[in-house]
């Protein structure tokens, strides 16, 4: 994984953690980079909730137009922070940035800031990303820059100004809007989902693994640390009366779907006991942890 130019040997480890109670509810370990990773955890929260009446709350490594096209196209609101734009894709004045020049869709052109309108030929052009991601482009000009006086502020070229629309520019403009409407929710998403890791990694120390022998046994290291983490998170959230209560119900359902009581029959009774005193002994650890 690459991280600030610097190369980590690590897996990268996705999860969708909820809002009320930072409870995460689902998790995926991969060896890819987060650019492709937020469509596919969309897709599994929409089947685990079963429901698509929720918002994403992304960080600007999740900003490819991929990504936001699949999360829209299920119905999901996104709220993804928008990646900075670099200095030399920038205007020499800033007016004159991509932003200010206005799409009109019905007639595919766009009208700049000195009302004029760069058009395109229809061609669809291909692009390697540096991730590594084809993107498809069109690009827009007019032969009015060559007499405009404000090209020296518009465009570094000495020919004319270039429009480059994406396929995704329109997934990217909903995007823009959330994002610029409901900015105060975006700014829940680092203490949402950076609790459970803050608790994981830097309280427990887990900040590795324990098998080095493939990606599936590092998934089952990690599903152990956040089922840790949950029931840690329920102890504290429910009542000691509740929690009992659901153990209860929990160890009721595991022996009848097993078929249990007819096993041991006369040595339910013990047994039960004997998980009831476990579940007070590791409820009071959850409490008071």
């Amino acid at each position: 994984m690459l991280r600030n130019n610097i190369t980590e040997v690590a897996y990268n480890v996705q999860s969708t953690v909820d809002s009320k109670n930072c409870i995460p509810i689902d998790y995926k370990v991969t060896n890819q980079n987060d650019s492709k990773a937020m469509g596919n955890m969309i897709q599994r929260a929409k089947s685990i909730l079963r429901t698509n009446e929720f918002t994403a709350l992304y960080d600007k490594g999740f900003h490819p137009g991929s990504e936001l096209k699949i999360a829209q196209d299920l119905g999901i609101e996104t709220i993804v922070a928008i990646p900075g734009v670099p200095s030399t894709s920038q205007a020499p004045n800033h007016e004159y940035n991509y932003e200010h020049f206005m799409y009109n869709e019905s007639a595919d052109s766009y009208t700049c800031p000195q009302n004029q309108v760069p058009r395109t030929n229809g061609t669809w052009y291909k692009e390697l990303t540096s991730s590594g991601n084809i993107i498809w482009f069109k690009q827009y000009k007019t032969r009015s820059c060559k007499l405009c006086q404000a090209r020296s502020q518009c465009t570094r070229s000495k020919t004319a100004r270039l429009i480059h629309r994406s396929e995704f520019a329109e997934y990217y403009e909903v995007n823009r809007i959330n994002f610029e409407e409901k900015e105060h929710l975006y700014k829940r998403r680092q203490a949402i989902v950076e609790h459970p890791y803050g608790t994981i990694k830097r309280q427990w120390g887990f900040s590795y693994i324990l098998t080095k022998k493939g990606i599936s046994r590092a998934s089952s290291d990690v599903g152990f640390m956040f089922i840790a983490y949950n029931l840690r998170r329920i102890g504290n959230i429910l009542t000691k009366d509740r929690l009992k209560e659901y153990l209860r119900i929990l160890v009721s359902v595991f022996l009848s779907k097993t078929h249990l009581f007819k096993r041991i029959n006369g040595h339910f009774e013990t047994t039960f006991l004997r998980l009831s005193s476990w579940s007070r002994e590791f409820r009071g650890s959850l409490i008071t942890a």
